[in-house]
């Protein structure tokens, strides 16, 4: 195919980057900072929002839609996240245009906003100002809402679906009568998140908590879920806050308790977005172009006819839509690539660029012999198969793959996680192995920011299986009573 490839081992960001575009996943905006998602990664997308949305359900929750503008009064309610927030807000002051004396486009300086809108960020200001009117007693909660929307963060350097100024995400905001209740449901959907992550995208992730550096802007705790891309670096791939009673009594919501009593409510926020489709490229994808877990992929299998008449075309063409009526049944999603403008070598090198899990490939002679060849896109291996039982043979085949992908994945993740003792040994395994550092820290913002400063690595989170145990902070000698992960990421 027509177009330059670079090397993953070569350089990471330009593989990455030359994946996303050659692959027809998503391309930069005129609009400085923004991307737009073209119908392969999108469809990538809608595969990952109909899964998750599924499970949201599954847990209780239901989908609203709230406004994209937030008022400027609104959104300073709550300080910390004001605070949090306020270097990235794009911000509407004016409500209209018009056509100057020539003829240009000016905006009209008479059609100023009393008052300034932002464009969210995130939306805890405008939905808890909203609940403030849907709950007053106990009976209204537990309040379980998502939303599918669109945020806008001025970042100042962006990459495609990482970090771009606008992008798609879910988030859940959620009321309850205790923290108790709220707590529980933080810790769900952290559960849901790595839930998706393992079994659908195929990524293994380390479930933790913030360092209150890091934690959410406005939150009491920040719960996280991290994996590891193929070049060390971490992502954060969801996050699930405990907001305690911060939001409700910025915005005065309170509710009627069962005794009678008038108390603030407690709340929870969650959310993951279309970083996701880059963690996915970066997990597992190589020099010929994505790998795709079937779990995700928009196309399972892929069927190439291999001919020379017409003749065997149509027969060919028979025996694919046997074979696709058959799959299709047993829900896997296939495409027949009956192009006749090209060569099937240019259609394989494009669908293996494309990361479809399984390709099939048949000719005159697979339909004399009664067999199809099967091609993996995570191994390369190929197999010829009889087509009597194929449907099941192929079922069978795309879970074996998913379970591969996610092993694959797996070891080089374990194998990532080092352990060190000592200052020397940190910058070490830094910068010649990268990966997660689990390291002894003095649980001071002091240490962190200064190990920031120094190194660019950042405490990714406090794993919640990681053990109590003494030892010394790497940076400082000072006394500390468990490891954290330390890395460089995203």
């Amino acid at each position: 195919m027509a177009f330059e490839k670079v090397k993953r081992s070569d350089n990471y960001s330009e593989w990455y980057n030359n994946l996303v575009k050659n692959a027809d996943l998503a391309e930069h905006a005129d609009v400085k900072g923004c991307m737009v998602i073209k119908p392969y990664g999108y469809a990538i997308w809608e595969k990952m929002q109909a899964q998750l949305d599924k499970m949201f359900k599954q847990t209780g929750h239901v989908n609203a839609y709230f406004p994209l503008l937030i008022p400027k009064s609104f959104f300073e309610k709550e300080e910390k996240n004001a605070e949090g927030f306020a270097k990235e807000c794009a911000v509407v002051t004016h409500y209209r245009l018009k056509v100057d004396e020539n003829r240009k486009i000016i905006v009209d300086p008479e059609a100023k906003l009393e008052e300034e809108l932002i464009i969210r960020p995130t939306s805890e200001a405008i939905i808890w100002n909203t609940y403030k009117g849907w709950i007053q007693s106990y009976r209204d909660l537990p309040l379980l809402i998502n939303q599918w929307a669109n945020v806008m963060r001025w970042e100042m350097r962006t990459r495609l679906f990482l970090r771009t100024s606008e992008f798609l995400w879910q988030e859940g905001h959620t009321a309850h009568a205790s923290s108790e209740e709220a707590i529980i449901e933080t810790k769900q959907m952290l559960e849901v998140y790595a839930d998706f992550a393992e079994n659908f995208m195929g990524v293994p992730v380390i479930k933790g908590v913030k360092t209150e550096n890091e934690r959410f802007a406005g939150a009491v705790e920040t719960y996280c879920i991290e994996g590891l891309m193929q070049d060390g670096k971490a992502l954060q791939m969801g996050t699930s806050h405990f907001l305690g009673q911060n939001f409700a009594k910025a915005f005065d919501v309170k509710f009627q308790s069962k005794e009678g009593k008038l108390e603030y409510v407690w709340a929870t926020s969650w959310g993951v977005s279309t970083r996701l489709i880059g963690a996915l490229i970066m997990a597992h994808s190589d020099d010929e172009g994505l790998v795709l877990p079937p779990n995700l992929a928009p196309i399972q299998v892929v069927i190439v006819p291999i001919y020379r008449s017409d003749e065997d075309f149509d027969k060919i063409s028979m025996a694919v839509n046997d074979i696709k009526k058959k799959l299709e049944f047993l829900g896997v999603s296939v495409k027949y690539d009956n192009r006749d403008t090209h060569k099937p070598g240019y259609k394989f090198a494009e669908w293996e660029l494309k990361g479809v899990p399984l390709r099939i490939g048949i000719g005159p002679r697979d339909l004399e012999n009664g067999t199809v060849e099967l091609a993996r896109r995570d191994t390369k291996e190929k197999s010829v198969v009889s087509i009597e039982g194929i449907d099941q043979h192929v079922k069978q085949l795309l879970e074996e793959i998913q379970n591969s992908i996610y092993k694959k994945a797996f070891t080089f993740r374990d194998s990532s996680i080092h352990e060190v003792n000592s200052w020397e040994e940190f910058k070490d395994v830094l910068e010649n192995k990268g990966g997660f550092i689990s390291a002894h820290w003095d649980g001071t913002g002091e240490t962190e920011e200064k190990i920031k400063e120094l190194t660019k690595a950042t405490i990714r989170c406090i794993p919640l299986d990681s053990k109590l145990e003494d030892g010394t902070c790497v940076f400082s000698g000072k006394p500390s009573k468990q490891r954290v992960l330390f890395a460089k990421a995203y």
